[in-house]
């Protein structure tokens, strides 16, 4: 795989101009109790449990970080104020995750923005002409080619029905894992995004957060990345959060950045103990003082109706094995911020998000890189081993191209950033003529070090 510099571009529509991590302050010491994710539960016993459930019970559970019963009253409300006025079709078990088919334009996200109809998504070619694609010998995809299995094990369709879409369930005990309804849906500013921001406007970073990452300053409407998807043992016992590898566009700064992000986390407090990696969404117009992951506070509008968003993947990577991947691109189209997966638009942040701030025009830094959270000691990140151990032991992003102001492709021109070199690495960029395009490889062992 060859080093050079060139770069390709590939007309694009003509776009209107619109709206573009982290550590979480509860600190889940203990290891959590997953509720049995082989049992299905209707959405009427969900919501009669939700009622009916004490917040003493969940205030008195182990692995609850939830410590006050005005907190349990405000998640119990969320998630009934989520479900009001709608209708459920249907419900299904994905991978241990529910979810509940509603009507398109009774989904919550209607109500969040005021839509009278879903917004029109981009021509499907501008997914499909820009992926790089390995052979079958060396990748495959991180998912089925079906989007999902046609039924689940009770026999429940897994596809909703027609103008319906999935909303994923999330329960009072999986909320009770945090201490308040804000930190479950926050997504503080993780040290990738501030070392960035810190080179354009000094702010600083944050040093729970460990991570290797790659960056390029340009204005740009979205891009894509191949991420090779591992899952990276999160120890919750030792103080460990999460470990994740995603995409970032990010656009303004202090109490106004704003970013679009996707990837995969291995994150047990939000996903009822589960140590495998879960597809994730996240966006935020005001520095991460309000956004959500997964749509659970109705800030994305879905329109594909399979269950995706917080879902597990039905194959990983493993070291000397066969590597999976996942395709995923936003694209500010029309005003909107769309989300790519593996060819498929499954919705969209809509401008309005954004109340005229940076990334309703455009985003100005892309990044692409892992990152964990820890206290004294941090998870592995991507597959655990070290960077350099390259193809087949070490997780990689490759495919990475951005769309320009003008609505044209170009491939990324990255520069590695490892600021916590005894944890966690990058080898790259590189630059190849076949298939892999642009890539880097990514991650470590994490540790106390760090």
């Amino acid at each position: 795989m060859s080093n050079n510099s060139s770069v390709f571009a590939l007309t694009r529509k003509a776009l209107t101009l619109g709206a573009c991590a982290i550590f979480l302050s509860t600190l889940a010491t203990n290891a959590f109790a997953q509720a049995n994710p082989d049992r299905f539960v209707s959405f009427n016993e969900f919501i009669d449990n939700t009622k009916s459930t004490a917040a003493d019970s969940l205030l008195r559970r182990p692995e609850s970080n939830a410590k006050q019963p005005v907190a349990i009253e405000e998640m119990r409300k969320a998630i009934l104020d989520r479900y009001n006025g709608v209708q459920v079709s249907h419900s299904f078990l994905l991978n241990g995750q529910h979810y509940d088919c509603v009507p398109l334009n009774q989904q919550p996200a209607f109500r969040t923005y005021g839509l009278k109809a879903a917004a029109e998504a981009p021509p499907a070619e501008l997914l499909n002409s820009h992926r790089a694609l390995g052979s079958a010998a060396e990748i495959a995809p991180a998912n089925k080619p079906e989007a999902v299995e046609p039924f689940d094990a009770f026999g429940h369709s897994t596809q909703c029905e027609e103008h319906t879409v999935p909303l994923l369930r999330t329960t009072l005990e999986t909320m009770s894992h945090f201490a308040t309804l804000q930190q479950f849906y926050q997504k503080k500013p993780g040290s990738a995004v501030r070392a960035a921001q810190s080179r354009l406007f000094e702010d600083p970073t944050i040093a729970s957060h460990k991570y290797s990452f790659t960056y390029q300053y340009v204005n740009n409407l979205g891009g894509n990345s191949n991420l090779n998807v591992w899952s990276p043992y999160v120890n919750t016992g030792k103080g460990e959060i999460f470990s994740l590898s995603q995409e970032w566009y990010i656009g303004g700064s202090g109490s106004g950045t704003q970013t679009e992000e996707v990837g995969w986390v291995v994150y047990p407090a939000m996903f009822g103990g589960s140590e495998q990696a879960h597809f994730f969404i996240f966006s935020t117009a005001d520095d991460y003082a309000t956004g959500c992951w997964n749509n659970t506070c109705g800030d994305f509008v879905q329109v594909a109706d399979s269950g995706l968003l917080g879902n597990t993947f039905s194959n990983y990577s493993t070291n000397d094995g066969t590597q999976y991947e996942f395709s995923a691109e936003y694209y500010l189209y029309q005003g909107n911020w769309w989300l790519g997966y593996n060819g498929t638009w499954v919705g969209y942040y809509p401008g309005s998000k954004y109340h005229g701030g940076q990334n309703s025009k455009y985003a100005q830094i892309i990044e692409f890189g892992t990152e964990g959270v820890g206290t004294t000691i941090w998870p592995p990140e991507g597959s655990g081993n070290w960077s350099s151990t390259g193809w087949t032991h070490a997780a990689y992003q490759r495919n990475l191209y951005y769309i320009a102001t003008t609505g044209t492709s170009y491939w990324d021109s990255l520069t590695k950033d490892q600021p916590s070199p005894a944890c966690y690495t990058i080898t790259g960029p590189y630059t190849s003529t076949g298939a892999w395009s642009r890539y880097f490889y990514e991650g470590g062992p994490g540790g106390t070090g760090c």
